[in-house]
């Protein structure tokens, strides 16, 4: 059958549209799913089932969660059909009663990240953190100029900005998390260190303005990120012509209890995807190699992944 003809009937089917709508706005997990649309793991898996027979959503495996988005790269004629199929039920009760548990799910997610990050502010230096290695910081030490600005994102209470800060023109230090940035300020004023300024942002949404910094670093941020890719293109807008990147990030891993015990959001990036990230955000002469292998279990390897901006 025509691929347009199997587009068209999955798109009859309500709950199938309904499943398409949301993922669409959001990569979601099945659990996710059921507590938006209120349907049992069966009926939802078998819907997303026939989505990916017709190549509408794709999977991807994160530990033991599976997460549902729409396929990239879809032709525009599909896109056409998806969208004006979804536009022509969005003021339904049904769809506007499922966007509203989707910002409920998503807001979900942000509060339990920064009820984590609230909770250890203040002992993050002592708290055990996957991949927070004076060896992993040491490698990225090494690559840094001094009298520079940098942009420390995702920084937490600023551990390696308060070592940046001694040499550096300005470090920026930007986290979601309010009490992080108030224990940050207190420790940069405590240090007397002017020119460590602290701000709170999502690395998603860098509050910095384009072109503003020298060096951005994602020590330890990347896996807590909604959308990775958008923290890399957020680190690539905020750098001047001709600055660097550089992300320490856990190698992929299968500890699923992170997600607990660290509100990890991935389990940690292959060196092909952080690759990517770079690559697909405009960074040239882009490298990623390991950098540290913890010896205990579970064993967290750190990468070290590395990104010019041209100088156009």
């Amino acid at each position: 059958m025509n691929a347009s003809w199997d587009v068209l009937k999955s798109l009859s089917d309500p709950t199938r549209l309904r499943l398409l709508a949301l993922v669409s706005r959001e990569e979601l997990s099945v659990a996710e799913l059921q507590e938006i649309l209120g349907m049992g793991q069966s009926r939802i898996s078998s819907q997303l089932a026939l989505l990916r027979q017709v190549t509408l959503v794709s999977d991807r495996r994160e530990g033991k969660n599976a997460f549902y988005s729409l396929r990239a790269n879809l032709p525009a004629r599909t896109v056409g059909l998806v969208k004006a199929a979804i536009d022509s039920v969005s003021e339904l009760p049904v769809m506007i009663e499922d966007r509203q548990n989707l910002d409920r799910i998503l807001q979900k997610r942000r509060r339990t990240q920064e009820q984590y990050f609230n909770l250890i502010a203040g002992r993050l230096g002592k708290h055990y953190c996957p991949g927070r290695s004076w060896e992993a910081i040491g490698h990225l030490a090494l690559r840094l100029t001094p009298a520079i600005e940098i942009a420390d994102l995702g920084a937490g209470e600023g551990l390696l900005s308060q070592l940046l800060a001694q040499r550096a023109r300005q470090v920026w230090c930007i986290d979601n998390s309010p009490r992080m940035v108030e224990v940050g300020t207190e420790l940069a004023k405590k240090n007397g260190l002017a020119n460590l300024a602290y701000k709170l942002g999502n690395i998603e949404k860098v509050p910095l303005a384009d072109r503003s910094v020298d060096l951005a670093i994602l020590s330890q941020a990347l896996h807590h990120a909604q959308h990775p890719q958008l923290a890399v293109n957020e680190a690539f807008r905020i750098l001047r012509p001709g600055g660097q990147l550089l992300i320490l990030d856990l190698n992929e891993h299968t500890f699923e209890k992170a997600r607990e015990l660290y509100a990890d959001l991935w389990l940690g990036f292959k060196e092909s995807a952080l690759h990517g990230f770079l690559k697909k955000s405009g960074f040239t002469k882009v490298e990623v190699a390991t950098v540290a292998k913890e010896a205990t279990e579970p064993h967290f390897e750190t990468l070290l992944a590395s990104g010019s901006k041209g100088s156009r």
